[in-house]
């Protein structure tokens, strides 16, 4: 379908994916259009305290996205009225796990790049490469337009922001075919741009020191540390318990407190339950399932659990890309999942 659907179609939310004090992230569908796949960026949930940010980094999305209408490989705005902000469902991989190393992929994302550049918009949040995604037909595509600029003059500070999202793009260039880099983007991506000298000398320092070490945010080290230490405990206490038959332990990255300890436990009982019979420290969330996602051999699928617990749905779609029968175990757990946040890594 390349129409663009009804303004006034009603959405039908299927996924939440992300949940935050700023809004709430949903895919889903339009009724009556069913081939449209749609998100929303639900706003009308969000704390009083925190809704002059969220609106404002709403309305810088809802302007981008006006300013690249019809560009190829840019999300369709649907609507935005009171209760947030509907675009349409780009298909296709997160960078970081398409990994794409054709040179036709590197040249459509220039060419997006161009077409956003003609329309005066500049994206300003590309150095993620979980924003930049390979469609099911090879083509880029760009997501996320909450930090996008959309400048009614062509000056220097267009043209130095511009260039940083094609320094960026460049980055994941390096990252993913370095091969391919010719010499002119090898001297560009040596000559950063004094804005971007700036922040790497002052901003990211200070950044990384109030993440780091003031909030606590977790660089990925050491986060099997929790399990080694508080696991045994837990995973005696709740399987002498005889209607448990089963118990995972994740980790995850918990925004400002470090990492946390996420606990499947495959029993009919409830969650407050399990915790009434858990010794301290108790995990930070605690999910009963059904039936625990497990190998040929009886163990648990970690694989799967672990990107459920990080709210990793991109790459556990990948994962079970094929495989049938481990999507049909792990849909009622992804759907109940108690980490809605986007801080997979932490840093």
């Amino acid at each position: 379908m390349t129409q663009t659907p009804p303004a006034d179609a009603r959405f039908i939310p299927d996924t939440v994916h992300k949940r935050d004090i700023f809004s709430e992230t949903v895919s889903g569908t339009l009724e009556g259009v069913p081939d449209f796949p749609v998100v929303l960026r639900k706003l009308d949930g969000v704390p009083v305290y925190a809704r002059p940010v969220a609106w404002w980094l709403a309305h810088k999305e809802i302007r981008g996205l006006r300013a690249v209408q019809g560009i190829e490989g840019c999300p369709v705005l649907i609507r935005a009225d009171r209760t947030g902000l509907l675009r349409s469902w780009t298909r296709g991989t997160p960078l970081q796990l398409a990994k794409p190393d054709s040179p036709a992929w590197y040249a459509d994302a220039r060419r997006l790049l161009r077409e956003m550049r003609r329309a005066g918009v500049t994206h300003n949040d590309i150095a993620k490469p979980q924003n930049w995604l390979t469609t099911p037909e090879g083509r880029a595509a760009v997501i996320d337009f909450q930090l996008a600029s959309v400048h009614r003059r062509r000056g220097r500070l267009f043209r130095v922001m511009a260039r940083e999202d094609l320094r960026h793009l460049l980055k994941q260039k390096r990252a993913y075919a370095p091969g391919l880099l010719t010499p002119s983007e090898h001297r560009m991506l040596a000559r950063k741009s004094l804005p971007s000298r700036i922040w790497m000398a002052t901003g990211k320092r200070g950044y990384n020191f109030v993440t780091r070490r003031l909030m606590n945010w977790s660089d990925g080290e050491g986060t099997e540390d929790r399990i080694e230490r508080d696991g045994p405990a837990l995973r005696a206490a709740w399987e002498d318990h005889p209607d448990v038959t089963g118990v995972a332990f994740c980790t995850y990255a918990r925004a400002a407190k470090g990492v946390g300890l996420y606990a499947f436990v495959e029993t009919p009982l409830g969650e407050d339950a399990l915790r009434a019979m858990a010794p301290d420290p108790a995990p930070d969330l605690v999910q009963p399932v059904t039936a625990l996602p497990r190998h040929a051999d009886g163990t648990p699928r970690l694989d799967a659990l672990t990107l459920i617990a990080a709210n990793r749905l991109d790459e556990l779609e990948t994962l079970v890309e094929g495989d049938p029968d481990l999507a049909r175990q792990i849909a009622p757990i992804k759907s109940a999942r108690l980490n809605l946040t986007d801080r997979d890594r932490g840093a």
